[in-house]
């Protein structure tokens, strides 16, 4: 098991070797295995780019984010602006059915609503407002339309977990509410804990996946 000092040389390095961090603007702290990252970014995307780029890192058990978002004089975009390249961006990703998303916009803060067919349409959308110029951040409040029932949200989830990861499946348990999916159990890093909110967050029928999933210390 590494250490603190160890996991904190690690993410150091991680953030160092990613070329969408400025390493230089970033804190690091670490307890127990839990990373506490702080500073000030002038994008949200980079902002993004931090949490993936210490996600990666073995023996990190959780993230604490205290990142903010302050925007250059050149990345400054009025909320107008931001809106109307919102709705442009949309129309034009193939994978976002942009006559169902409406993006709102204030003060740089892009909320999203409306309702789809597919989670991979939900993270698209975000994902597609989340590199613009300009914003200081995303809520994702698009929803999947429910059409198949609990049964078979928990079933498509249990096979999925079987397929991509057999040696935890069946240390978590699968509760389904509606659209909404909890995960509970013990997985053995970061990187199992995140493979396993992912495949449930992409099976049809999936609104939000309550994350209730241990790390192994």
């Amino acid at each position: 098991m590494k250490s603190d000092s160890q996991i904190k040389t690690d993410v150091a390095a991680e953030l160092a070797w990613d070329p969408a961090v400025d390493p230089r603007r970033i804190g690091v702290a670490v307890k127990d295995g839990v990373v506490t990252l702080s500073g000030v970014l002038e994008t949200w995307l980079e902002k993004h780019a931090v949490e993936r780029a210490v996600r990666r890192v073995s023996g990190v058990r959780a993230i604490a984010v205290d990142l903010e978002v302050k925007l250059s004089p050149a990345h400054q975009r009025g909320d107008a602006e931001i809106a109307e390249v919102a709705a442009n961006a949309l129309r034009w990703h193939s994978l976002v059915p942009d006559e169902l998303v409406k993006a709102e916009v204030e003060d740089g803060w892009v909320t999203l609503t409306g309702e789809v067919d597919w989670p991979h349409q939900v993270r698209s959308a975000g994902q597609c407002v989340a590199a613009l110029t300009g914003v200081r951040g995303v809520t994702n409040l698009v929803t999947v339309r429910q059409r198949v029932s609990p049964d078979e949200v928990r079933e498509q989830i249990a096979a999925a977990l079987s397929r991509h990861a057999q040696r935890e499946a069946g240390h978590i348990g699968i509760e389904v509410d509606g659209g909404v999916v909890t995960l509970r159990g013990q997985v053995e890093s970061l990187a199992e804990h995140d493979a396993a909110i992912g495949t449930a967050s992409a099976t049809r029928g999936v609104n939000r996946v309550v994350d209730e999933l241990e790390v192994a210390a």
